[in-house]
């Protein structure tokens, strides 16, 4: 059996019936989560840019706060909404990804086609358990190529499992999508730009349109991933396709939500911050020592990360996101409005990262990083292993809800969400 009627095969077996009641809840965490990043997130630069574009593009399918456009570019600016604040759910393993990415696609097509609540629930639990045995699978980072690879994958099984695809639509869904589509890595490396998060969104762009294509009839290869020249054997030749067997349907029990708006690797150094700033004097310090594991030090302290120009950059970068937390003893969206304070430049040139080994080898069942400021002679230290919000200390749905309303404002709409089940996604969004 190819890898791909694998995973068609366990996509089409799976319902709403076989779902465990917490990955239900899970989703629906997860869904108003991403609803209150984008909502947060409509009048960022990157958004603005596309929403110029939006008479282009007439349509029918929902774009989150808004009207309607066009099924594609309707999932494009969902996407962009839920990924463009870095500020949505994560999973960490051999490769990295952002799974609620999907949930773009995911209500741009529930809108044209009347689901419900609970068929975004389904085809979510499906999306989310796809992307993380991928990651599960191989590193794609470290070969050049971009996590959105998977993402791509998993949108499109969502959305087949959306449209109950027969398990021949599934693959080739999930062909069309991928296969003309390899993103490259890029966009991750020194300074950083829109397509950071523009990148999740032309994964779900690419994911309607190979669904969408696949329900008309067009035909594509039916081994995207196991084929002579797929996926597995030009990209990642080391891939582990045993990864992706099994009936489980609990990923997203794995993945983590995030308390704080910077990238995941940076979690525990805020909350390392702000166990510190009311021992400093952040007027007199000498020195800013940070221990951390390789992939935070490879993604968010290389050299263009101690001179950041925009939001893209700060958000990846951990002096800047440590030395914001200890002036402003706190960090939210707002700390990026003064990315080039002259106190916090300041403060990042007194900053030096260092991989410990020991600390890489505990990835990813921890995320450890210790800090030591030295002031007056005197050096006060912080260590977190696992930060809130890591699926080994969760946030509770209050903290979930907190989160939604200091991002939104918004009270009122949260009963629905929560009981969302037999409610038209179109009208939750």
């Amino acid at each position: 059996m190819y890898i791909e009627e694998n995973i068609a095969g366990f996509i089409k077996k799976l319902s709403y019936d076989n779902i465990g009641d917490d990955v239900k809840h899970e989703v629906k965490r997860r869904f108003i989560d991403a609803l209150g990043v984008a909502y947060s997130s409509m009048d960022s630069p990157a958004a603005s840019r596309i929403k110029k574009m939006i008479g282009l593009y007439p349509g029918n399918a929902k774009i989150i706060g808004m009207g309607t456009s066009s099924p594609d570019y309707s999932a494009f600016l969902n996407s962009l909404f839920i990924r463009y604040m870095d500020f949505n759910d994560t999973y960490l393993s051999k490769e990295p990804l952002h799974p609620s990415d999907m949930f773009g696609p995911l209500i741009s097509l529930s809108s044209i086609f009347n689901k419900t609540g609970k068929d975004i629930i389904t085809a979510a639990a499906a999306g989310y358990e796809i992307g993380t045995r991928l990651c599960d699978s191989t590193s794609l980072r470290a070969k050049g190529y971009d996590h959105v690879n998977f993402t791509e994958i998993a949108m499109a099984a969502a959305l087949s499992k959306l449209l109950d695809f027969s398990e021949g639509q599934i693959v080739n869904a999930i062909s069309i999508a991928v296969v003309p589509h390899v993103a490259l890595r890029q966009p991750r490396v020194g300074e950083l730009t829109m397509w950071k998060a523009g990148a999740a969104a032309n994964s779900a762009r690419n994911s309607v349109f190979g669904t969408l294509a696949t329900l008309y009839g067009f035909t594509s290869p039916p081994e995207p991933l196991s084929g002579k020249l797929g996926f597995k054997n030009i990209v990642a030749p080391d891939m582990d396709f045993s990864r992706l067997e099994g009936s489980k349907s609990d990923g997203i029990m794995r993945t983590y939500v995030k308390k704080y708006p910077v990238e995941y690797h940076a979690m525990a150094a805020v909350e390392a911050s702000l166990k510190l700033v009311n021992d400093i004097d952040i007027d007199h310090v000498d020195s800013i020592k940070v221990y951390t594991y390789e992939a935070a030090v490879s993604i968010l302290a290389d050299p263009e990360k101690w001179h950041p120009e925009n939001k893209e950059t700060a958000d990846h970068s951990l002096p800047f996101i440590i030395a914001s937390t200890l002036l402003n003893k706190d960090f939210w969206v707002n700390n990026y409005n003064d990315i080039r304070n002259k106190q916090i430049i300041s403060m990042m040139e007194k900053i030096k990262v260092t991989e410990l080994k020991e600390y890489t080898e505990q990835y990813p069942e921890k995320l450890p990083v210790r800090i030591e400021v030295k002031c007056h002679g005197k050096t006060h230290e912080s260590t977190v292993e696992i930060p809130r919000g890591h699926y080994k200390n969760p946030m509770t749905d209050r903290e979930i809800e907190s989160k939604f309303v200091r991002l939104t404002g918004m009270t009122d709409s949260l009963k629905d969400l929560w009981t969302m089940e037999g409610r038209e996604v179109s009208e939750l969004v």
